[in-house]
């Protein structure tokens, strides 16, 4: 087993340059880079301060308001004046060494702009995962038991009814009737304007007030997947020959679904388990967009829409890294679950 997750992890190395590299040349060919943005601004202020088209100096798209010498000094600046392969391989070396560079839109230190966003989106991740699971499981188990009863039903019909609604979709509707028709909760962020001057309790209950909302929109969407997972799986196992067995040598039919049909329906659910991590740290661009929420997913959304590349490849190296170590754990979940696994 030690030889196969050594494996695994030596696996990481080439699947993460591929993917990295991916992106990094893509990020090179989109246009409305750091030099095009720079361009459009120094348009902008010649224009704000009465400049004609005339005044700036002539280029190929016609009213070019830098010079070809400061256009060059810009691509040196931003590293677009070398080869793709050999800007990725100075890149990966400054990643190697913990420099995610800096930001293009607002020069601080990517690292610096990650960590700051980090505890948000653990926070909200960690209450999902332990909100998702802990519900998710009993409710599965308790729709198997009671399979085509009123209790299955009607469970079926919200949990698909939530399904059908995305996540963020449900937060804007959400906002729209509990925060600006009724006013019972707040519109978005995490704490209220006077958080600091609030007391222990006092911050406790606004970050909990302000979490409400958020919270339902990120588990929306999961009850339907998970809760069908675990309902269909325990019927499997409910109805194979060793379960039917066990109690027809006189075990009692709870101590059946507990002990023997339970662990074999919770693979599954083990095998899914470590690729949340990510999801744990990225959150959601649109969620996070939508209540304007500081965590990783509304990070990654302005740094694509600000074309601030460096950000971007920052994030990309988290999020990556943490989907295949999120797979290595999966792996030894379905193992922790199931002692029948053997990884050779």
């Amino acid at each position: 087993m030690i030889a196969y997750f050594i494996r695994r992890l030596l696996l990481v190395i080439p699947t993460f340059i591929g993917i990295t590299i991916m992106v990094f040349t893509i990020t090179r060919f989109v246009p409305g880079g750091p030099i095009e943005r720079i361009i459009a601004e120094t348009r902008a202020m010649q224009t704000n301060q009465g400049g004609s088209s005339s005044s700036t100096v002539s280029g190929p798209g016609g009213g070019q308001p830098l010079s070809e010498e400061q256009i060059q000094k810009l691509k040196e600046y931003y590293g677009f004046d070398k080869p793709v392969l050999t800007s990725y391989f100075i890149w990966l070396s400054k990643v190697l060494q913990g420099d995610l560079g800096k930001s293009t839109r607002y020069y601080d230190p990517v690292w610096d702009m990650i960590k700051d966003r980090i505890p948000i989106s653990l926070y909200f991740g960690i209450l999902s995962l332990i909100m998702i699971y802990g519900v998710c499981i009993p409710l599965g188990l308790a729709k198997a038991v009671r399979h085509k009863t009123g209790f299955d039903n009607i469970t079926s019909i919200i949990i698909f009814m939530g399904y059908a609604i995305p996540g963020w979709v449900a937060g804007v509707l959400m906002l729209v009737l509990f925060s600006s028709n009724y006013d019972v909760f707040p519109l978005g962020g995490l704490t209220s304007e006077f958080f600091e001057e609030m007391s222990l309790f006092e911050k406790i209950k606004d970050i909990a007030w302000h979490t409400i909302l958020p919270l339902f929109s990120y588990i929306i969407g999961s009850f339907t997947m998970m809760t069908l997972l675990m309902k269909n799986t325990l019927m499997d196992n409910l109805s194979a020959d060793y379960v039917r067995t066990a109690i027809a040598k006189g075990l009692p039919f709870k101590k059946a679904i507990l002990n023997h049909a339970m662990q074999n329906s919770l693979i599954p659910i083990a095998t899914s388990f470590g690729n949340n991590i990510s999801i744990i740290l990225m959150g959601s661009f649109l969620i996070e967009t939508v209540f304007n929420i500081n965590g990783m997913g509304l990070l990654g959304y302005e740094s694509i829409l600000d074309r601030d590349y460096p950000v971007v490849m920052g994030i990309l190296v988290i999020s990556s890294l943490l989907f295949m170590v999120g797979n290595i754990l999966s792996d030894l979940c379905v193992a922790f679950v199931d002692p029948r696994v053997r990884f050779k």
